[in-house]
């Protein structure tokens, strides 16, 4: 099990399309993936749950990965909210 910390820098924070995006990445692996924001656990694969823990700009979420591609499904994540996940 692997984690790590990022900011959020989407001007609009986790909303329908980034969330889609962050959940379209996280299912392209077999890892459970989940984050932690304030003292909510996420689903990264699932949009509900993503949307559900109201992450908005400049918050920091704790990335968790676990399974055989934990590390390819990091560092993929960790690419992905680095550029804006598409914003």
């Amino acid at each position: 099990m692997i984690s790590q910390k990022i900011t959020i820098k989407n001007p609009t924070g986790l909303h329908l399309r980034p969330a889609g995006l962050l959940c379209k990445e996280a299912m392209k692996y077999k890892s459970l993936i989940t984050f932690t924001f304030e003292d909510c656990t996420a689903n990264a694969k699932s949009v509900l749950s993503v949307l559900g823990a109201c992450v908005k700009c400049g918050d920091e979420i704790e990335l968790t990965c676990e399974g055989k591609d934990e590390q390819e499904a990091m560092d993929a994540l960790i690419t992905a909210i680095s550029s804006g996940l598409g914003e």
